[in-house]
């Protein structure tokens, strides 16, 4: 689909012979298997924080744990009003970043969080497995608290 937009575009456009063939080989030309392929996987989330963060992990591997609450407004039918919960689990493993968060984030706190969607699996009591999914913060950016 690219590839016809690509060559569409190449013929309409008035380029010399030498940069039209150029452009039309580039859009051809197949990607070669030694290369890796760009991928994104970008999360943004702008909410409150649902408790204190929690020191989790190892020494060698420490993490700061805490939830934060997004909230979706929509309105029945009926004219109805009804605002959704979801609950996003945060994992803090940068150094920095993370002894900043368990000494100074709060609960009720607003924050703008950036980072990346990860999924897991960890086993429960009982010793049957059990997928997790957690944003791995790569920036936390702090509000001011409403209590000055």
């Amino acid at each position: 689909m690219m590839r016809r937009a690509l060559l569409s575009l190449v013929t309409k456009t008035s380029l010399t012979g030498n940069i039209a063939g150029q452009t039309a080989r580039l859009a051809t030309q197949q990607v070669e298997p030694s290369r890796m392929e760009k991928t994104l996987n970008e999360v943004t989330l702008l909410g409150r924080v649902g408790g204190e963060p929690q020191k989790r992990g190892t020494e060698e591997h420490p993490v700061v744990i805490f939830s934060l609450a997004t909230h979706t407004n929509y309105k029945y039918d009926t004219g109805e009003f009804v605002q959704r919960t979801d609950w996003h689990r945060i994992c803090v493993f940068k150094p920095t970043l993370r002894d900043t968060v368990y000494t100074y984030l709060k609960k009720g706190q607003r924050v703008y969080v950036s980072g990346r969607l990860t999924y897991g699996e960890i086993k429960d009591e009982a010793g049957n497995p059990r997928t997790t999914t957690a944003i791995v913060a790569d920036d936390v950016i702090f509000f001011q608290s409403d209590s000055s």
